[in-house]
């Protein structure tokens, strides 16, 4: 696992597209699916800034079957990426940005009803505002973070309502969960909790090595939004961590046999979580860690993880 926890996250002004220039960009709504309510705390779309976005796309297409568009913007390369036809993200291509050295990493944005007022809360909480709300379209108006501990996140203030709840486990190699590694798991609980409007509730837990993990969940609407976990290594930097669904622990075996084959990197083995199921992690060959969780088609939507 070291090779993961080396990883350095540095983050510019200009991390995602809406704040490398003064260009007003208009992208498209996350998800047409809304019935125009809002659900705060939710985490609705993931931002990929790559400094190899050729290499990425051909590893994400191999490896799950990741459709890439690229918009024409002015000054900036920018792809929506789709599963199955639906968009779960979005790509950055790194070099069009005002980064000093490579920032290639995944951005995790959570819905917010108010950009301002979010602005507030992260400041007070002592945590930093490295892009003020801008908006960007029919999308609808960003903001770039980091909490207390150094955590790097984004929210959205959507146009028309966020995106509504899935009734059913999303596809093999969408987004399941979102879990914040953190060296302050007490201050990060309450300071999400407070951004979101979210409720917490702590679980009891322990490591494969049988060390204690100090977990929270954090929920709204009756639904679990995201965890919260005590840093794996005490020398790790705090970090949200996006994880997608793979189906079966052979499935997941099979999937990390074929990255580095398709220019990636296994940056933790498949381990066993806490709450059942397989875990890893790995990177693209822009070296952006994510995380590989098993989850079969017979377990609840809505069960921790």
């Amino acid at each position: 696992m070291r090779r993961l926890f080396t990883v350095t996250w540095i983050l510019s002004l200009g991390l995602v597209l809406a704040a490398c220039s003064s260009v007003q960009y208009n992208l498209p709504a996350v998800s047409t699916d809304t019935d125009g309510d809002r659900r705060a705390g939710k985490f609705i779309w993931h931002d990929l800034i790559s400094d190899d976005p050729e290499g990425t796309e051909a590893f994400y297409s191999a490896l799950f079957g990741w459709e890439f568009r690229s918009l024409e913007l002015l000054g900036a390369s920018y792809w929506i990426i789709s599963l199955d036809g639906k968009p779960i993200a979005g790509m950055v291509d790194q070099s069009g940005l005002t980064a000093r050295r490579d920032i290639s990493q995944w951005m995790s944005v959570m819905a917010v009803p108010d950009a301002e007022a979010a602005v507030s809360i992260v400041s007070k909480a002592g945590g930093r505002v490295l892009r003020d709300p801008v908006s960007i379209g029919d999308r609808g108006t960003i903001a770039v973070f980091a909490d207390a501990q150094g955590a790097y996140f984004a929210t959205l203030t959507t146009v028309d309502g966020d995106p509504v709840d899935e009734s059913s486990l999303p596809a093999e190699g969408a987004f399941l969960w979102h879990e914040l590694w953190t060296s302050d798991v007490d201050d990060a609980t309450s300071f999400y909790s407070a951004l979101g409007d979210l409720d917490s509730e702590g679980l009891e837990g322990t490591s494969p090595d049988g060390a204690a993990i100090d977990f929270r969940v954090l929920r709204s609407d009756e639904l679990t939004r995201a965890g919260i976990r005590s840093l794996p290594e005490p020398e790790m930097p705090s970090l949200w961590m996006p994880y997608l669904r793979v189906k079966s622990f052979e499935r997941l075996e099979e999937l990390l046999s074929e990255v580095e084959v398709l220019g990636g990197e296994v940056l933790v083995p498949a381990v066993p979580r806490p709450s059942g199921g397989y875990v890893s992690v790995i990177a693209g060959p822009s070296g952006a860690p994510i995380a590989l969780q098993t989850w079969g088609d017979e377990q609840s939507l809505i069960k921790d993880l």
